[in-house]
């Protein structure tokens, strides 16, 4: 069906309210807008659905969420006899429409008789994760876009494991909603109808505190917080999302005594009118926060992303200034420092192990196997580390402590599945304390991490492609590297070609191919003849291709030198 067919279909569908309808015939002299409204579906996938809000096709609005949630209902219902009593649990973020989208969803699942634990209001993606797990519900159903800019929004699907959808589940899904008509195929019932019934019931205070006690949990050396609490100060923002009330309550019960929280950013707002990009990795979103900071003399600055799963941080050095610390070196100062408080408190496993993903850095590897810890690489996202627990949970495998990836995601315990800003905040804040009973910054902390195992330093370059031709450049860029490779990088030798498409490695001297035990990901790694890691791959949620330089040096000077020439090179590769 074309584009214009499909437009032709909702406006003559008799499903549209006449304010939608005066919309969407505003457009129809505009072939654009129509086209990328109207091309196609919103791709579905295991993080399930993201995109820009509107009405159309290839929008995220309620037309679209009710038929996703029709094919996913369609595939809990076929999974196992007690799926629908199991149920589902449904959580929503701060953005426009999230609360509206959230109950549309649970309306749908109630008429087609699965059980729904719906959150009274936003909460965390980690909360999700954990509720999932917690009542036993057969599967999850988030909406959100995490840290994506305000236009957007998202529907991210769980299953009964409080990680992200399998791939078969996900494929089950593409595949029902293709045989469902997304207008007369749909059942739905009122939401009164539906909490009366006892479909549908509420969670709030009570599973917040069953939440917080596992976080909690997770400490490991309280008596240091409480050794510096007096002096120690905290400055928090959740860039108006989800985590305004349980991170600072999660510090506060950790024993902080100063927690400050930005004012305006305190705010649930999905408009986000203080930031132009509510992403704790961008560094201008902290202006607010810094501010607060050298008001009031503070050691750490915590920001949570939207949906408080991811966390970035700010620390003060010792000239006064706030300085970030990038995902991949958070990682590691985490990383090492939770190998070493578990064992002072004894609370170290037998046969520890610490996941990562490929694109994070290697520095993490070092850390953990000078440490007697296994270290493990992962695809990107959560959900290929969630089976890599539960791989090693069926098979007595070693006992994960630490999971994490650069773009300021990790993850603990087992009591979540996915990114977790909660508990990391929590850690985050113990951690620095420990350091700070020492006299010591968390720069001062990397610092010794480097003299202690070697420096490194990472670059992430985006390539951004918007729009059906980007989709179609992102693509042709792909191909063009596999039909011809990389010979050299900015003037360096390439010594290896790994294609985890297919699993294959191949030395590109030699002429000598192998095989990798991942396969499966749109993505190219090329190891290059001075031990740097240049890594191309598409992004799963946003227009844009993304380069990964990993460099060691023996350094630090030597570091940047290297992500600053081939970083330089990878913005040639945008054309």
């Amino acid at each position: 069906m074309s584009y214009s067919d499909e437009y032709r279909r909702w406006m003559e569908s008799g499903a549209l309210t006449p304010e939608e309808l005066e919309e969407l015939a505003a457009l129809q002299n505009n072939e654009g807008e129509l086209e990328s409204r109207f091309f196609g579906p919103l791709a579905f996938g295991t993080a399930g659905l993201r995109g820009t809000m509107g009405l159309g096709l290839n929008r995220m609005n309620a037309y679209v969420v009710r038929h996703t949630t029709q094919g996913f209902a369609k595939v809990i219902l076929e999974s196992e006899p007690d799926a629908a009593e199991r149920g589902v649990a449904i959580c929503m973020d701060c953005r426009m429409n999230s609360a509206e989208f959230a109950r549309q969803a649970a309306c749908v699942m109630a008429a087609n008789g699965i059980r729904v634990r719906l959150f009274e209001a936003m909460r965390p993606t980690p909360e999700l994760s954990f509720a999932i797990r917690e009542y036993g519900c057969m599967a999850g159903i988030n909406i959100t876009a995490s840290h994506n800019p305000k236009e957007y929004n998202g529907y991210k699907v769980y299953w009964e494991d409080g990680a992200q959808l399998p791939p078969q589940h996900a494929a089950a899904i593409a595949s029902a909603l293709r045989e469902i008509d997304m207008f007369s195929g749909v059942r739905t019932m009122k939401y009164e109808d539906a909490v009366g019934s006892g479909l549908i019931t509420l969670l709030g205070g009570e599973t917040d505190e069953r939440f917080l006690k596992r976080v909690l949990e997770m400490a490991s050396d309280r008596d240091v917080v409480a050794r510096v609490a007096d002096r120690f100060k905290i400055v928090y923002t959740p860039f108006h999302g989800t985590g305004y009330r349980l991170v600072p309550e999660a510090l506060r019960r950790l024993g902080m005594k100063h927690i400050l929280c930005v004012p305006e950013q305190m705010i649930p707002d999905g408009s986000f009118p203080t930031v132009k990009s509510p992403n704790p990795e961008e560094a201008a979103g902290f202006a607010l926060a810094v501010q607060l900071a050298r008001e009031n003399d503070v050691d750490l600055i915590i920001g949570t992303d939207p949906d408080a799963d991811r966390v970035g941080i700010m620390v003060r050095e010792k000239n006064g200034e706030y300085v970030t610390v990038s995902g991949n070196q958070t990682g590691v100062l985490l990383l090492d420092y939770l190998i070493g408080a578990k064992r002072r408190a004894g609370t170290l496993p037998k046969n520890p192990a610490a996941l990562k993903t490929i694109v994070t850095t290697e520095m993490a590897r070092r850390v953990a196997e000078e440490n007697g810890v296994l270290c493990f690489d992962t695809f990107t996202g959560f959900k290929f580390m969630a089976e890599k627990i539960k791989e090693f949970e069926d098979t007595g495998g070693p006992n994960v402590i630490f999971s994490y990836e650069e773009s300021y995601g990790y993850m603990v315990g087992d009591y979540v599945r996915d990114k977790d800003a909660v508990t990391a905040s929590m850690l985050l804040s113990e951690m620095a304390a420990w350091y700070a009973s020492r006299n010591m910054t968390l720069s001062d902390a990397l610092a010794e991490l480097y003299e202690k195992y070697g420096h490194y330093m990472e670059r992430t370059v985006n390539l951004m492609m918007p729009g059906l031709d980007g989709m179609r450049r992102m693509k042709q860029l792909m191909e063009a590297l596999r039909e011809r490779p990389l010979a050299q990088v900015a003037g360096t030798p390439v010594l290896k070609l790994r294609d985890y498409r297919d699993g294959t490695v191949r030395d590109l001297h030699a002429g000598k191919a192998g095989k990798m035990e991942l396969s499966g990901s749109d993505v190219l790694r090329f190891d290059l003849a001075d031990k740097t890691a240049f890594i191309v791959r598409p992004s799963g949620t946003e227009p844009k291709i993304k380069v990964y330089v990993l460099a060691c040096g023996n350094t630090m000077e030597e570091c940047r030198e290297k992500v600053s020439r081939y970083g330089a090179f990878a913005e040639t590769l945008g054309g």
